[in-house]
């Protein structure tokens, strides 16, 4: 005890001491024993604010299991039988997700070959008869509408169903409690967007309806922050499920029997019949292409940034603007997409094509008459006047090394990067995939003609390699990226090299910013915690943290009614510890030491408050009284408010015993943990809560320090609140 007493005399005066020097100094040289922060409770007396001026009331999902009396007999009493049938519903769960998602994709697919088709074939129908201002009129009037319809739908009807989904669904995994996340999904057409992202979100909509968000093909990678190999097996098991969804749905669409979708219903660029030999004169070429994969990706990045921006004023402006945004993006679409094969010069057919007719006028195939006489072809037509699916096949296609033109790659290549910079952001469902893949192979083919002489490497292969530059060098994907280009090219060859450019793609854009999810979490706002912590957060301990926040308000084991009414209508908190003083300690212990009991949650104090299950008397319940008000499944609901519980005035001079209820195995961390190791366990985990409890226990010691949740472990919020901490060289992120 002496040695105790002593401690605390010396950590007193450390602190007064160093509220007394003003002198600066750098945050990274702190020694561990010196504290970093003065201790005060001064920061704010708000109960949503947590660390920093900006504080965001978005919080973490409770992923953590609660370990009370009423779990603890539940689990206790489950039969073989309802094990079984536990594992059983999971399975079924992920079966109904792969089934219904390959439904809808399968359904989207139909939709948008087939308005889309049947578009194309009527433009191209009014160009066969010179009609040039009446076709333009009927494309710029379909994707008009289209883009309305979607616009409406997502401005008026699901706001969240605007844009690609996939941060949303990265945050929630990360154990971000997003808002109003799992709205309705619409897909628009005509416009510079992929399915993709659109898809990922319904796929998890789906899965939130049936229990639990489902995973999607690269969320081990690149959305998930934690993962297990159940997961992943079951995972699997729905993507399965949905792979043989779409494909019976194919086969049986091959017959006619679902209008214009048919062979090229679904992404698949078959390079498989090509023999991919490698020199070492291909290494330069390989590496450059990663290069400026990742420059370009990065530079994506950053002007989609400033975008996105400007387009967060707009939309703030209210829900006109944002029609008449996304309406605007869609006319100037439709204006280049119309307009500018008119620019480029018509090219002749070659009669040693492979191709079985030039020029095409249907709207699928290479070889776009459009404009041109017979036996003359338009290239840009071939990429712009046709769906994005079959942009990318003729731009992926082999053996056609005179096929486009530099110049008209060169325009391809500027407007895509116009459109994916302006598109994206707008009021409708994107997906980021097609349009990245579109400008990729579009560079990708313009180094594969200039490589010529050089090079055996086909142009095709380039567009392929440039593709997946582009999208290592914007989302930052290697594993994953390889699994989907090989499921998209077919050739098992084209391994080593996509490996190779998706390595070199990633590591020069990480030298410059951040992913492209990572920017747009940031813009939303979501407190997404990354992987490694700051560097500067190991000089830095929970308890110091602690220190400045609001004091913690906890609860007594048999708490008084209107002190839980008083303390649920008077913070936001979604945790209380529960404390009981007079407590008999074990042998050893300082006497008269409270004993922290365990963790209440606030949904849990409303239900109780709901059923009324309130003691005239001050004591403990039975196990039996708790058994007869609530059922385990009782304490899995979570939306009740306290403006919908009323309480009498008798009523609140009664009692209610909070231990059955308690989750009495809370996560906890002493107070000298540094806030580095304490930020990996708290994502690693999956937490809303972690309870600081003293390094010390003594007569007079409160059993609990203070909270954390997500928002004081952000660095954004730290630093705010403690702006001597920016002038550390490690705080400096790479944005």
């Amino acid at each position: 005890m002496e040695d105790f007493n002593k401690l605390v005399e010396a950590e007193a005066a450390n602190i007064q001491r160093q509220g007394e020097d003003e002198e600066e100094r750098d945050p990274e040289s702190n020694t561990l024993h010196q504290p970093l922060l003065k201790r005060n409770r001064t920061l704010s007396s708000s109960p949503l604010a947590i660390i920093g001026a900006k504080v965001s009331h978005i919080e973490s999902l409770d992923y953590e299991i609660n370990e009370n009396d009423l779990f603890k007999q539940d689990w206790r009493s489950r039969s073989k039988t309802e094990v079984l049938q536990y594992i059983f519903l999971k399975w079924l769960l992920a079966f109904l997700v792969g089934l219904l998602t390959g439904l809808i994709a399968t359904l989207i697919n139909l939709a948008v070959e087939n308005i889309a088709g049947y578009k194309l074939l009527a433009v191209v129908n009014y160009i066969e008869q010179k009609r040039y201002l009446m076709g333009f009129i009927y494309m710029a009037g379909a994707n008009f509408l289209l883009t309305l319809v979607a616009a409406v739908l997502c401005v008026c009807f699901a706001p969240t169903a605007a844009g690609p989904g996939i941060p949303e669904i990265k945050a929630y995994l990360n154990g971000v409690d997003t808002p109003n996340m799992f709205g309705a999904n619409i897909d628009s057409k005509g416009l510079d967007l992929g399915k993709e992202g659109p898809l990922v979100h319904i796929g998890s909509c789906i899965a939130s309806l049936l229990g639990q968000v489902g995973g999607v093909l690269f969320a081990l990678e690149e959305v998930a922050t934690w993962w297990r190999s159940a997961l992943l097996w079951r995972t699997f098991f729905s993507t399965a499920v949905v792979v043989v969804v779409l494909r019976a749905f194919m086969e049986y669409c091959k017959s006619g029997n679902c209008g214009l979708f048919g062979k090229g219903g679904l992404i698949m660029f078959d390079v498989s019949g090509v023999s991919v030999r490698y020199h070492a004169e291909d290494i330069i070429p390989v590496a450059v292409i990663g290069v400026l994969g990742g420059v370009l990706g990065s530079l994506y990045n950053h002007f989609l940034h400033k975008v996105l921006k400007v387009y967060n004023i707009i939309n703030e402006k209210g829900k006109l603007h944002k029609l008449l945004l996304s309406l605007s993006v869609s006319i100037f679409t439709s204006i280049c997409m119309y307009g500018l094969p008119f620019l480029v010069k018509c090219r002749p057919c070659d009669a040693s094509s492979l191709e079985s007719s030039c020029p095409t006028t249907g709207r699928a195939g290479n070889f776009k008459q459009f404009n041109c006489p017979k036996g003359y072809y338009n290239d840009l037509a071939t990429l712009l006047i046709t769906t994005n699916d079959n942009a990318v096949r003729n731009i992926f296609s082999i053996n056609t090394p005179t096929e486009f033109h530099i110049f008209s790659l060169t325009i391809f290549f500027a407007l895509y990067c116009i459109l994916g910079l302006i598109t994206f952001g707008i009021a409708v469902p994107s997906g980021l995939f097609l349009p990245i893949i579109l400008m990729g192979s579009a560079y990708g083919r313009m180094l594969g003609i200039a490589m010529g002489p050089y090079t055996k490497i086909d142009q095709g292969l380039y567009a392929v390699l440039g593709a997946a530059s582009l999208m290592a060098g914007s989302m930052r994907m290697t594993v994953s990226l390889c699994v989907i280009f090989l499921e998209l090219t077919n050739n098992l060859l084209l391994l080593p090299i996509t490996m190779i450019v998706l390595l070199i793609a990633k590591t020069v854009g990480d030298c410059f910013n951040p992913s492209i999810y990572d920017i747009i979490l940031e813009l939303k706002g979501l407190p997404f915690l990354d992987a490694h912590p700051e560097p500067w957060m190991r000089n830095i301990t929970v308890g110091e943290l602690a220190d400045v926040k609001p004091p913690v308000v906890t609860l007594s084991g048999i708490e008084k009614v209107s002190h839980i009414v008083e303390v649920l209508k008077n913070t936001t908190h979604n945790g209380f510890p529960v404390v009981d003083t007079g407590a008999i300690p074990p042998m050893g212990s300082p006497n008269g030491a409270t004993e922290l009991h365990g963790l209440v949650l606030r949904a849990h104090l409303i239900l109780v408050l709901k059923k009324k299950w309130f003691l005239r008397e001050r004591r403990r319940t039975e196990e039996w009284e708790v058994r007869e008000k609530f059922a385990s499944i009782d304490l899995a609901e979570r939306g009740g408010k306290i403006d919908e519980v009323t309480v009498t005035k008798d009523e609140m001079e009664m009692y209610v015993d909070l231990h059955p209820l308690s989750n009495t195995t809370p996560y906890t961390v002493v107070e000298s943990m540094s806030v580095a190791k304490a930020m990996v366990l708290f994502r690693q985990v999956g937490l809303r809560h972690m309870l600081i409890l003293p390094k010390y226990q003594a007569a007079g010691v409160y059993p609990v320090v203070g909270i954390l949740t997500r928002q004081d472990l952000r660095a954004h919020n730290i630093l705010s609140a403690l702006p001597e901490l920016k002038k550390s060289n490690g705080s400096k992120k790479g944005h």
